[in-house]
C-alpha cells in the first residue's frame, strides 16, 4: 500500500491526528530518515518513527547479532544470533510490519569517515545512533551545509548515561511552536475609537502578549471586525486595543477571538561549535549541574583512549588528566565519571526507551516542522539507579554470556536476580502496557525458572486504531483480546517470561478474583490505564495491601509518571484533581456559545434516539407479554408507564425506505426549525443577562402526567396498529445502539457531526470537521507512541529501585511535554503522617487491628480499641453506614449486638475496614478520624 494513501485510513492514525493535524501527517508520509545503529537505542527510534507513518526509512547497521543484543534489541531473536545474522537483516522485516504504510529498506554498507555522504542527500532526516563522535561531527557538517539543509540527530547511550543532539540548519521554520489548541475568549465590549478597546468577560483573562494577533467571530453589530485579524497591545489581563475601529459600526453584542499563531523560526549551531558552547535541557532542578557535567565526561569518554579505558573502568582518574572545558563552574564530580566509565559498556534497556521517545519526536518535529525543537543538547541520567550499588564487588557486574551482560554491567547480578523474581501485576494492555512489556522483557521480570510473573488484565479486544501505538500487535490481532496477544508477543521478545494474562476488569466486582491473598503474592502493581477512577480504585487496592504502584499516562505528546512506595510516599488518591466542569442543561437545550455546545447536544440526541428509547421500548414489551394485553389494560381506564411512549414509537416505526426519509424530515423540520422559532419567540435576540451572554435561564422543566387526551390517542395509535399490520413478536423487539467512534461504516460519527454543523449553524457557531467532532463526541484522548515509549521507560527505571528497596529520595515522578519540550523530574510528595496524641500518629499507609470472634459486640469492639491503642472511640463508621453514633437515636442498643449482624464483609475478604472517631484534645474542637481499624471476624485459621 502507497504511503501516499496514509490519509484515507484515519481509523489507523486517528488519535495520532489530534496531535500533529492534517498538515503535519501529510508532510510524514512525503518524507524519508536515515537511522544508523539497530541497537536498544536505535531500535525504539525505528519503531517510533514507522508507527508514527513517514514515507520511508532506511535502516543502517553493519553488526552482526550477538547475544548481548538480545537484552537491548526487541527485535532480535535466539535464532538470529545462533545463525550470525546481520543485525539489520533481522529487523528490517519486524519493524517493517508495523506500519504497512512505511517503505522500510536497509543498508548495510560501511559509514566511516571514508565514506562518500553524497548519498544522504535524497533523505530529509538523518539519526546516527551507536556512532563515534569524529563521525557524527563529519555527518553533522555535511547535513548542515546542504540547501536545503538536511536535519541531523545524534543520539548516544552509555550505560546510566544518554544524550540526545540536534541541529536542523541555519533557520527553522515553525508552525505551531505549541500544539496547544487557542482557546475561544468571549467578547464583552468593543469601542468605536482610535485604538479601539476590546474588554473581556470579566471570569475569562485573555492571556496575550503584546504582539500577538488575534482573529474576531460572531461579532454582532460590528461585524466588520468578522474573520479579520488584528495585532494587539495588551492594556490589562481583561483587556487589549486593536487598532482604529472609529469608522466601524457600533459594537451590538457577542463575538469571540482566538490567537492567530504565527511561524516562529529557531536557529541551530552544529556539534563542533556546540561542544564548547553547549545549549542543554535540564530535567532535573534538584541537580541542574548533571547536564553540563555529562558532557564533559562524555566528550571525554568519547577520546578513543578514553573509551579503551572506560571498558577497565578507571576512566575516573583519566578524567582528571584532561584540561577541563570554562562553562563547569565546579570541577568534574567523581561519581558521575566513576559511575559512567563503569557502566559505559552496559545498557539500561528503560533509560533507552525514554530517551528514544523523545529522539524519535524530534526527528518527527525535524520533518514536520510541528512542535518547538530541542536546542541543541538533552542529557538523562539514571545515576540514582547505580549509587547504592557502588559498593558491591566487581563480580557483580563480569559478563556471563547470557542476554543481561548488558544490564549486569549496570546494575550487577544481584539485582539481576531481584528483577527475575518480581511477580508484578499490571492493569491494562494498551499503548503505555505494551511498552511495559516490552521493557519487563528486557529486564527479565518475573521469570519461570525464578519463580517470578507477571500477571497482566484488560478485557478490551484489539482495534485497528491501536496498531498505531499498541506496538505489540499487528493487523491479524484485530478483535482478539489485547492482554493474550500482548502475553504472546511478550514470550516471543523473551521465552524465559512467566506471562500470565488476564480478561478482567479490576473493580469491586472482581475482589473475588483479585483478593487480598492475590495481592498478598505480588511485590508491585503498575497501571496502564486511561481513566482516573480505575486509577483510584487500583490505589486504594495497593494502600490497603501495603503494596507499591507505578502509575503513568499520557496526553498527546504530555506524559506524567507517579511513584507511590508504601511508608515512604503519598497515594495517588491523596490529591484529585478539579472535576471536569459540565455544560449547564439550559445551554445545551437553547442556548449554546461554542462548538462542544451543539457536539455535545448531538450526542445526547444519538443516545436518546438510538439507546434510550430502545431499551426502554424492550423493557416495555418483557414486562407486558402482549400488544391485545396491553390494549385491554388500557381500555379498562389502567395506567401503565411508558405506554404512550411506547405506543407512539410502535405506531410510527418505518417499515420502507420512503417512511424513514420522511420521519427523518419531520425530525429536522423539529429541530432546527419549529424549536428555534419557538426560541426566538420567547427569548428576542436583544434579550441579554446580567452577565452579558445572549440567553436567559429555561424554566424548570416539571413532570406533566399523561392527559386524558393522550390516552385516548394512546389506545388509538395501539388500535390501528393490531388491526393494520398485526403486531408480530418481532415489532416488539429493538436493538439498542452503543456509540462506537472506530467503526466509521456505522454512520455513528457522521450522525453527529451533521446533527452538530446543523445546530451550529442556527446559532452562527463555526462547524467543526468530522475529526474534531470525532474526538469530541467520543471522548478521544489523543495519543502519540513517543510520549507512550517515553512514560513506560520513566517507569521501568523506578521499577528497578522499588525492587531494590531504595531510599525515598532515589525516587523521581516526572513531567513531560514532548512539544514544547520539557522534562521535569521531581521527588515524590513524601508521606504525611498526622498526630493523635503523644507518641501516637499515623499515615495513610497505616491501619490498626482487631481480631474478633462469633460473639464479639459492638462494645467489645470499642473497648479493644480503648485498651489497645489507648484512645477513647466516641464514633464508628463503615464506609458511609454510622454504625455507632451516641447521639443518633437507638444506636446505643447496638452496643450489645455482634459485629457479624452489623456488617458483613466483601466478597474474598476476612475483615472491613472501620473509621473510629475520637475526642480533640481542646474543648470545643470536632471529634478526630483516626487510621483505618481493620477488624477481622475471626483469627487466621478460623471459620468466621
Amino acid at each position: 500500500m502507497a504511503a501516499d494513501s496514509m490519509e484515507i485510513d484515519d481509523s489507523l492514525y486517528s488519535r495520532q491526528r489530534y496531535v500533529l493535524g492534517d498538515s503535519a501527517m501529510h508532510q510524514m508520509a512525503q518524507s524519508s530518515v536515515f537511522l544508523s545503529g539497530m541497537g536498544g537505542l536505535g531500535i525504539e527510534i525505528a519503531k517510533n518513527i514507522v508507527l508514527a507513518g513517514v514515507k520511508a526509512v532506511t535502516l543502517h547497521d553493519t553488526k552482526q547479532c550477538e547475544t548481548l543484543d538480545l537484552g537491548s534489541n526487541f527485535f532480535i531473536r535466539k535464532e538470529d544470533v545462533l545463525s550470525q545474522r546481520k543485525r539489520v537483516e533481522a529487523v528490517c522485516p519486524r519493524v517493517a510490519e508495523l506500519n504497512p504504510y512505511v517503505h522500510v529498506d536497509m543498508s548495510s554498507s560501511a559509514l566511516d569517515d571514508n565514506t562518500d555522504l553524497s548519498f544522504l542527500r535524497k533523505y530529509q532526516c538523518v539519526i546516527l545512533t551507536e556512532t563515534r563522535l569524529r563521525l557524527q561531527k563529519r555527518v553533522n557538517e555535511f547535513c548542515h551545509s546542504q540547501q536545503p539543509p538536511i536535519r541531523f540527530i545524534g543520539c548516544d547511550a552509555y550505560g546510566i548515561c544518554v544524550r540526545v543532539f540536534c541541529d536542523f540548519g541555519e533557520e527553522f521554520e515553525v508552525s505551531d511552536p505549541t500544539g496547544e489548541e487557542p482557546k475561544e475568549i468571549f467578547i464583552q465590549s468593543i469601542t468605536q475609537d482610535n485604538p479601539g478597546l476590546v474588554t473581556c468577560m470579566d471570569n475569562q483573562p485573555h492571556g496575550l502578549q503584546t504582539g500577538q494577533s488575534v482573529v474576531f467571530r460572531e461579532v454582532y453589530g460590528m461585524v466588520e471586525l468578522n474573520s479579520t485579524v488584528r495585532q494587539v497591545s495588551v492594556l490589562s489581563p481583561h483587556s487589549f486595543s486593536i487598532g482604529d475601529t472609529s469608522k466601524l459600526q457600533p459594537y451590538a453584542h457577542g463575538g469571540y477571538f482566538v490567537l492567530v499563531k504565527t511561524p516562529k523560526t529557531y536557529r541551530f549551531e552544529t556539534i563542533e561549535r556546540q561542544m564548547c558552547d553547549p545549549q542543554v535541557l535540564t530535567p532535573d532542578f534538584s541537580k541542574p549541574e548533571a547536564p553540563l557535567q555529562i558532557h564533559a565526561a562524555m566528550l571525554i569518554l568519547s577520546h578513543p583512549v578514553s573509551r579503551m579505558i572506560a571498558f577497565t573502568n578507571t576512566l575516573t582518574s583519566l578524567s582528571f588528566s584532561f584540561s577541563l572545558p570554562y562553562y563547569l563552574e565546579a570541577p568534574l564530580n567523581a561519581e558521575l565519571v566513576c559511575c559512567l566509565s563503569k557502566t559505559a559498556r552496559g545498557t539500561l534497556p528503560p533509560l533507552t526507551a525514554a530517551v528514544g521517545g523523545l529522539a524519535s519526536q524530534e526527528a518527527l518535529k525535524a520533518i514536520t516542522g510541528k512542535f518547538a525543537p530541542l536546542q541543541q543538547w538533552f542529557y538523562l541520567d539514571a545515576i540514582e539507579v547505580v549509587r547504592p550499588l557502588q559498593s558491591l564487588s566487581v563480580e557483580e557486574f563480569v559478563p556471563r554470556g547470557d542476554r543481561y551482560d548488558g544490564l549486569r554491567a549496570c546494575i550487577g547480578q544481584s539485582m539481576c536476580l531481584e528483577l527475575h523474581k518480581l511477580r508484578v501485576f499490571m492493569v491494562g494492555c494498551g499503548a503505555i502496557g505494551c511498552e511495559m512489556l516490552k521493557n519487563f522483557a528486557l529486564l527479565g521480570v518475573g521469570l519461570t525458572q525464578s519463580s517470578g510473573e507477571v500477571c497482566i488484565t484488560d478485557p478490551d479486544l484489539i482495534e485497528k486504531s491501536n496498531l498505531n501505538r499498541q506496538f505489540l500487535f499487528r493487523p491479524h490481532h484485530i478483535q482478539k483480546p489485547k492482554s493474550t496477544t500482548a502475553a504472546e508477543a511478550t514470550r516471543d521478545i523473551n521465552p524465559d517470561l512467566e506471562v500470565d494474562a488476564h480478561l478482567n476488569k479490576v473493580c469491586p466486582a472482581t475482589e473475588n478474583i483479585y483478593s487480598d491473598t492475590f495481592y498478598s503474592r505480588l511485590n508491585l502493581v503498575v497501571t496502564a490505564l486511561d481513566n482516573v477512577e480505575a486509577r483510584r480504585y487500583v490505589d486504594s487496592r495497593c494502600v490497603s495491601n501495603q503494596r507499591p504502584l507505578l502509575d503513568s499516562g499520557t496526553m498527546g505528546t504530555k506524559g506524567h509518571t507517579e511513584i507511590i512506595v508504601p511508608n515512604l510516599t503519598e497515594s495517588y488518591n491523596s490529591h484529585r484533581d478539579p472535576p471536569e466542569e459540565e455544560i449547564p442543561f439550559c445551554t445545551l437545550k437553547s442556548f449554546p456559545s461554542v462548538i462542544e455546545h451543539t457536539i455535545q447536544w448531538a450526542r445526547d440526541k444519538f443516545e436518546n434516539a438510538f439507546v434510550h428509547k430502545p431499551s426502554m421500548y424492550n423493557s416495555f414489551w418483557q414486562t407486558h407479554s402482549s400488544a391485545e394485553v396491553v390494549l385491554q389494560r388500557l381500555q379498562t381506564g389502567e395506567s401503565l408507564e411508558g405506554s404512550f411512549q411506547v405506543i407512539k414509537l410502535l405506531s410510527r416505526r418505518p417499515s420502507q425506505w420512503e417512511q424513514c426519509i420522511g420521519l427523518a424530515r419531520l425530525k429536522f423540520e423539529k429541530y432546527f426549525k419549529r424549536k428555534a422559532l419557538q426560541l426566538l419567540h420567547s427569548f428576542p435576540l436583544d434579550t441579554r443577562l446580567k452577565d452579558g451572554n445572549d440567553a436567559a435561564k429555561k424554566p424548570d422543566k416539571m413532570k406533566i402526567p399523561l392527559t386524558s387526551e393522550e390516552e385516548r390517542e394512546a389506545i388509538t395509535q395501539l388500535e390501528q396498529a393490531i388491526a393494520t399490520d398485526g403486531v408480530t413478536p418481532e415489532s416488539l423487539q429493538m436493538s439498542p445502539l452503543q456509540f462506537e467512534k472506530d467503526d466509521d461504516s456505522n454512520g455513528h460519527v457522521d450522525f453527529v457531526t451533521s446533527a452538530s454543523a446543523l445546530r451550529a449553524r442556527m446559532y452562527s457557531i463555526e462547524p467543526a470537521d468530522r475529526l474534531k467532532t470525532k474526538r469530541i463526541a467520543g471522548k478521544i484522548i489523543p495519543a502519540i507512541a513517543t510520549a507512550t515509549a517515553a512514560v513506560a521507560g520513566l517507569v521501568a527505571l523506578e521499577l528497578i529501585k522499588v525492587t531494590g528497596g531504595y531510599r525515598f529520595e532515589a525516587f523521581k515522578n516526572c513531567f513531560f511535554n514532548l512539544a514544547i519540550p520539557v522534562v521535569v523530574l521531581t521527588e515524590p510528595a513524601p508521606v504525611k503522617r498526622t498526630l493523635i496524641r503523644d507518641n501516637i500518629n499515623f499515615s495513610i499507609w497505616d491501619f490498626w487491628t482487631i481480631f474478633g470472634h462469633e460473639d464479639f459486640t459492638l462494645s467489645d469492639f470499642m473497648n479493644t480499641v480503648r485498651e489497645k491503642y489507648g484512645i477513647e472511640p466516641t464514633m464508628v463508621v463503615h464506609g458511609v453506614k454510622m454504625l455507632y453514633v451516641p447521639v443518633m437515636p437507638g444506636h446505643s442498643k447496638r452496643l450489645k449486638l455482634t459485629m457479624q449482624k452489623l456488617i458483613k464483609p466483601s466478597v474474598g475478604r476476612r475483615y472491613v475496614d472501620l473509621t473510629v472517631s475520637f475526642p480533640p484534645e481542646a474543648d470545643g474542637d470536632e471529634d478526630l478520624p483516626g487510621p483505618p481499624v481493620r477488624y477481622y471476624f475471626s483469627r487466621e485459621g478460623e471459620t468466621p
